[in-house]
């Protein structure tokens, strides 16, 4: 999973749900939860596995029962429903994201059971009821999805692919502002600013290294993490925005991107239990500080990364202006 949260629905009323606002409903508690929404929408079975054929999704929903429309077929022109559905998609297609299959029947009894296919009957609640409920089970499931979300190496692949997606970002802006005549007046002083503090670094490093090899203090070397180029890419970002007179993002960017993409590449997650031995905290240990691990801070990740993707697109749009 990245920040973009992927839904594959077929219905061959999908219409009544989109006319009632229910999956604007589902997009907005996404957003809240710090992810984009994309909801392919679909009321054709053959148009639902070219969806599944060119996509990952992180969830799938559909009726168990498709037959109102003839297109819901096979290649034999039979009826397709949520058996053979969810066999194409196990077995044929070996895809084992959640799925949920609804009705307004009570008709599930008995049915074929699947791992991580959940099944909603609402004949119970009355046909008004009907898309109010499965809504509600749609959002509890991507809940369930989201907190599976929140592991702390699945977290960290997502930042570590976030985040390079951002370095590519500020490459590609940074090479668009060298190369235009725009600025070619301003070049010299982002010139003089990173060959300067290039140079520095390497003196440091330089001097710290003779030290080492000095004194033979081999800890001392191996313990030091060569952070390049991130922090000379925010550098160059916060050159280029104090030169258009727009505002610098470049030490939230340090504090909220890269120490954060550092925490989970370095430090250590640990455990508090209780006395019954349950987990009640996730922490990592850090040199200064035990920050906890839950939702809130995974929430307050994709936040920041979502943030700092919009202001560099602003970025963007200036140099494009």
């Amino acid at each position: 999973m990245k920040l973009d949260y992927k839904i594959l629905w077929l219905d061959d009323k999908i219409q009544d749900f989109i006319d009632d606002e229910y999956i604007d409903e589902i997009e907005l508690h996404l957003k809240k939860e710090e992810f984009k929404p994309i909801i392919h929408k679909t009321n054709d079975q053959l148009e639902f596995f070219d969806y599944l054929k060119n996509n990952t999704y992180d969830l799938i929903l559909t009726d168990f029962h498709l037959n109102e429309k003839k297109q819901n077929t096979d290649s034999k022109g039979r009826e397709i429903n949520g058996d053979d559905i969810v066999e194409l998609v196990r077995q044929e297609n070996k895809i084992f994201t959640e799925i949920l299959f609804y009705t307004a029947k009570a008709e599930l009894e008995g049915k074929l059971k699947w791992d991580r296919v959940s099944f909603l009957e609402t004949e119970q609640f009355g046909k008004a009821k009907h898309h109010e409920k499965v809504i509600e089970k749609i959002i509890n499931l991507i809940d369930l999805t989201i907190e599976k979300f929140h592991d702390i190496v699945v977290m960290r692949g997502m930042i570590m692919h976030e985040t390079s997606d951002l370095d590519s970002q500020k490459i590609e802006l940074l090479n668009n502002f060298i190369q235009s005549e725009k600025y070619l007046d301003k070049i010299p002083q982002l010139r003089t600013r990173l060959f300067t503090e290039i140079s520095n670094f390497l003196k440091e490093k330089t001097t710290k290294i003779n030290k080492c090899i000095t004194t033979e203090n081999l800890d001392k070397l191996i313990s030091d993490t060569v952070l390049f180029s991130a922090d000379k890419k925010i550098s160059a970002m916060s050159e280029i925005l104090q030169m258009l007179g727009q505002t610098d993002f470049s030490d939230d960017y340090k504090k909220e991107i890269i120490k954060v993409r550092n925490d989970f590449a370095h430090v250590v997650l640990d455990e508090e239990k209780d006395e019954n031995g349950k987990v009640i905290r996730k922490i990592f240990k850090d040199k200064k500080d035990d920050i906890t691990f839950d939702t809130n801070y995974c929430k307050n990740i994709r936040s920041n990364i979502n943030k700092h993707k919009n202001n560099l697109d602003k970025l963007e749009q200036k140099l494009n202006e």
